[in-house]
C-alpha cells in the first residue's frame, strides 16, 4: 500500500461502525484519505467504533444502505460525488 496514492483521496465506505469497517477506517485515515462513512449504528456495546474512536477524523453518517434516496444522498457532498 502507497501513502502516496491514498493522500487526499476520497473515500465513502459503508460498514464502518462494524469490525471490518472500522479498522478499515482507520488505516485509511492513517494512510492520508479522507474518508466519508455511512452505516447502521455499532452492533454491540462496547464496541471498536467506540473503543476506538474510529468516528475521530472521518465523517460519520448513520443510514441504512437499503434506503436508496438517503444514501444516494450522503454520497453527494456540495454537489460532488464522493
Amino acid at each position: 500500500m502507497s501513502p502516496e496514492f491514498w493522500q487526499g483521496k476520497r473515500v465513502f465506505l459503508t460498514g464502518h461502525t462494524g469490525f471490518k469497517g472500522g479498522w478499515l477506517s482507520i488505516w485509511l485515515q492513517s494512510l492520508g484519505a479522507e474518508v466519508k462513512g455511512y452505516s447502521l449504528e455499532p452492533p454491540s456495546d462496547p464496541n471498536l467504533f467506540t473503543v476506538a474512536n474510529v468516528a475521530k477524523g472521518i465523517i460519520s453518517e448513520i443510514g441504512d444502505i437499503r434506503d436508496l434516496g438517503t444514501l444516494s444522498n450522503s454520497m453527494t457532498t456540495s454537489g460532488r460525488i464522493l
